[in-house]
């Protein structure tokens, strides 16, 4: 059985693609008239007529009122997405949301995609993580550092990014050993202020809390050690605790409960690494038979939805979030596009801003 031949609009249709292709009409070129083509194919100027309008419809031809039919210049490419990797220690907790928001809300605004991941602070899941980001074509990676005060045994890893050109910047902090942008907070001057504003009120029995296992924790527990010398206020020989991420849930409260029985050198005022400590150290506060603040100020950092969700407000230090992720992948972006020299210093450091609540008042 013989097939049934094409409509023959198709068949022109066919063969004006044909001379498309093989380049033997350039664009912006003239086509011949509908009444040259109807003769040279034997077709009636309607069939000629329906053809042209169809390739104009998809945009091979353009049309010239009183002066023709006109091939089209080639469509230019549509650039291909690219996908910008965001490895973070947390995702959907605490200041991490609107960190990755912000980041999100970029790369969407500046067509890329966002290919997301976490290490829940454990050096080996970064290790995974980055092997996983590093199986797709990246255009480029955001880095919240895993543990940064523990040095860095996936160091192969970023060295790998660097041999690769692929471009990179780190958040919150950055590994010492590399050379990358950072885009953090001064959290040395962070906890330098938290602690001037107690002793300020006069406070001389302060204790401070702090996560030692990241540099964030370092920085604010060095700051918070230079104000008590620099404003010449001694520290209790028991006044700084640290403690790893392993040990958040239990260490701080213990040693907060032991300090808040000893009633000749009781602490009046305490500095937490962060707001979800500080909601922890009320806790034992309260357990103790104390109130905040007026037996214990408290002072938190982050400013988190977690300082004001409680029945005394906290004074906090405020940190960036939403804003650190946006400035972030702009940064990385124009790194990508080239729209800052190689040598431009594309750090970016928050100095911190004391927000002052209920939880801290004069001695």
């Amino acid at each position: 059985m013989s097939k049934k031949p094409l409509p023959k609009y198709i068949q022109l249709k066919q063969e004006i693609m044909g001379w498309l292709h093989a380049a033997k009409i350039m664009p912006n070129e003239r086509m011949p008239t509908e009444h040259e083509i109807a003769d040279q194919f034997g077709m009636s100027r309607q069939t000629v007529r329906q053809t042209l309008g169809e390739l104009e419809q998809e945009g091979w031809l353009y049309r010239v009122q009183g002066s023709g039919t006109y091939v089209a210049p080639a469509p230019k490419p549509k650039r291909e997405i690219q996908t910008i990797g965001v490895l973070t220690t947390y995702i959907s907790d605490y200041i991490f949301p609107s960190i990755v928001r912000g980041v999100e809300n970029v790369l969407r605004s500046r067509g890329y995609r966002m290919l997301l991941s976490s290490t829940d602070n454990d050096k080996a899941r970064e290790r995974e993580s980055l092997q996983m980001l590093l199986t797709h074509p990246l255009a480029g990676i955001i880095i919240e550092p895993t543990k940064s005060a523990e040095g860095n045994p996936n160091l192969d890893f970023y060295l790998s990014l660097e041999y690769r050109s692929i471009p990179f910047l780190m958040i919150n902090e950055r590994y010492m050993e590399m050379n990358c942008p950072c885009i953090k907070m001064d959290d040395e001057a962070g906890g330098y202020t938290a602690a001037e504003h107690l002793i300020k009120l006069g406070h001389r029995r302060i204790a401070g809390f702090f996560k030692m296992d990241d540099l964030q924790g370092v920085n604010r527990m060095k700051g918070f050690i230079r104000a008590h010398h620099e404003l010449k206020v001694p520290l209790l020989p028991h006044a700084v605790i640290h403690y790893a991420t392993e040990e958040k849930k239990t260490k701080p409260y213990a040693a907060a409960l032991s300090m808040l029985s000893q009633e000749d050198e009781r602490p009046t005022a305490f500095v937490c690494y962060n707001d979800e400590l500080a909601v922890q150290l009320i806790g034992a506060i309260r357990e103790a038979g104390l109130t905040v603040p007026g037996d214990v100020s408290v002072v938190g950092y982050d400013d988190s939805t977690l300082a004001t969700a409680m029945e005394v407000k906290l004074t906090t230090l405020a940190h960036p979030k939403l804003d650190l992720g946006i400035q972030a992948a702009e940064t990385l972006i124009d790194m990508i596009e080239h729209k800052q020299s190689d040598t431009a210093d594309r750090s970016k450091i928050w100095k911190p801003e004391l927000i002052v609540r209920e939880s801290t008042r004069p001695v």
